[in-house]
C-alpha cells in the first residue's frame, strides 16, 4: 500500500513538472524567458519547453500592429493660437528583447514622445499651415518617432491626425470666410452662366437673322422668277394672239378701210391717262388716216353722182 502511494506521488510530481515545463505560445505572440533572473531567450508561437523553477516567463509580447490613441492635446501654433490635436499612432514590436528591457512601458513612452514631438512641430507652423499640412506633420512626426523608437525595438507603422480644432473665435471667422468664398464663387458661376446664356442667345439671334434674310432672299428670288415666268408667258400669249390676229387678217383679206376705221376707234384709248402728254404716232397710223380720207372722198363722189 505504501509503495502504491509512493508511485502515485511520483507520478503526480512528474505530471506537475511536465505541466510546468510545457509552454504554449499563441500565434503572433512571443514570450520573454529569464533564467535565474537573467534574459535567456524568447519563445516563438507554438509548443515550447522550459525548465520549471529555473526558467521564468518575464512578459508576453504581442507582435501585431497596435493602435495607440491619445486624448486631444492642446498645442500652441507659431502665431500664438491654441489648437486641440487628436492623434493616433500605429506601432509594432519588432524586437521583444528591447521592448522589454530598453524601456519600462513602451506604450506610455510612445504616447509621451508623440505628444512632445507634436507640440514642437505645430509650434513651428502657423494656424493655416497646421490646418492644411497634415501630411507634412505626419511625416515629421514619423521621422522623429522612428529615430527614437528604433532603440526600443518598436516600429512606427503609421501616424494619423484625427482632428485639429482651432479656437471657437477662429472657427467662426473661418466659417464666415468660407461662406463669403462660397457666395463669391456662386456669384462668379452665376455671372459666367449668364454670360454664356447671352452669348448663346446672341448667336441664336444671329443665326435666326441669317436664316430669315436667306429665306427672304430666296422668296424674292422665287417671286422674281415667278414674275419673269408670268411676264414671259404673258408676252408669249400676246405674241401668239397678235400672230393669230395677223394670220386671221391675212386669211380673211380685210379691206384697208376697215383697218383705218379700227385705228380711229383706238385713238381715244391711247389718249386716256394723265401721263399721256406726247403721242407717238406710228407710220401705219398715217397710212390708215390716208386710207380713211380716201374712203371718205370715194363716198362723197358716189353721193354727188347719184341723181337727185
Amino acid at each position: 500500500m505504501t509503495s502504491i502511494l509512493i508511485v502515485a506521488l511520483f507520478v503526480a510530481v512528474l505530471l506537475v513538472i511536465f505541466w510546468r515545463s510545457v509552454r504554449i505560445v499563441p500565434h503572433s505572440m512571443e514570450d520573454v524567458v529569464e533564467r535565474f533572473g537573467k534574459f535567456h531567450r524568447t519563445l516563438s508561437s507554438g509548443f515550447n519547453v522550459v525548465i520549471p523553477g529555473v526558467d521564468h516567463v518575464r512578459e508576453r509580447i504581442d507582435r501585431r500592429v497596435q493602435v495607440v490613441s491619445f486624448p486631444p492635446q492642446s498645442a500652441i501654433t507659431e502665431d500664438n493660437l491654441a489648437v486641440e490635436v487628436d492623434s493616433a499612432v500605429y506601432i509594432r514590436v519588432v524586437d521583444a528583447y528591447r521592448a522589454t528591457y530598453e524601456v519600462a512601458n513602451f506604450i506610455q513612452a510612445v504616447e509621451q514622445l508623440t505628444l512632445a514631438t507634436l507640440r514642437n512641430v505645430i509650434g513651428g507652423m502657423n494656424l493655416e499651415g497646421t490646418l492644411t499640412s497634415r501630411d507634412e506633420i505626419n511625416r515629421e512626426l514619423k521621422s522623429v518617432l522612428d529615430e527614437a523608437t528604433s532603440n526600443w525595438g518598436i516600429e512606427i507603422s503609421r501616424i494619423e491626425l484625427k482632428g485639429i480644432e482651432p479656437p471657437s473665435s477662429v472657427q467662426e471667422a473661418m466659417e464666415m470666410q468660407m461662406r463669403a468664398d462660397r457666395e463669391k464663387r456662386a456669384q462668379l458661376l452665376s455671372a459666367e452662366g449668364e454670360k454664356q446664356s447671352a452669348v448663346l442667345r446672341a448667336e441664336g439671334e444671329q443665326q435666326s437673322a441669317v436664316l430669315r434674310a436667306r429665306g427672304e432672299a430666296d422668296a424674292v428670288e422665287l417671286t422674281a422668277v415667278a414674275d419673269a415666268k408670268a411676264q414671259t408667258t404673258r408676252a408669249r400669249g400676246e405674241a401668239d394672239a397678235i400672230h393669230m390676229v395677223f394670220k386671221a387678217l391675212h386669211t380673211s383679206r380685210v379691206d384697208p378701210d376697215v383697218l383705218a376705221y379700227h385705228y380711229l376707234q383706238k385713238l381715244p384709248e391711247i389718249a386716256k391717262g394723265d401721263a399721256n402728254k406726247v403721242w407717238v404716232v406710228p407710220a401705219e397710223m398715217g397710212q390708215a388716216l390716208q386710207g380713211v380720207g380716201s374712203a371718205f372722198e370715194r363716198i362723197k363722189d358716189e353721193v354727188v353722182k347719184e341723181p337727185s
